[in-house]
């Protein structure tokens, strides 16, 4: 994810964390973009959401379809 889109800080939210937010926060990389690691057992399906700041959720830039996967409170599809 960009350092700096969308602005302030962002954690990754998901299966792994119980949907708790806060636990894993994007940290800035020297390639000028921002990641979290997380470890997950091998096999195990990740579900998973951003949560950016005032409780803005949105989803992986890279994975549109991350949603249909997706049954967290936050979740919103049309």
């Amino acid at each position: 994810m960009p350092a700096d889109e969308p602005p302030g800080r962002v954690s990754v939210v998901g299966s792994f964390n119980n949907w708790v937010p806060g636990q894993h926060h994007l940290e800035p990389r020297t390639t000028g973009r921002r990641s979290a690691s997380v470890e997950v057992a091998a096999g195990v399906a990740v579900q998973f959401r951003y949560l950016g700041e005032n409780g803005h959720w949105f989803d992986d830039p890279d994975d549109p379809d991350v949603l249909d996967r997706v049954g967290d409170p936050g979740a919103t599809r049309p």
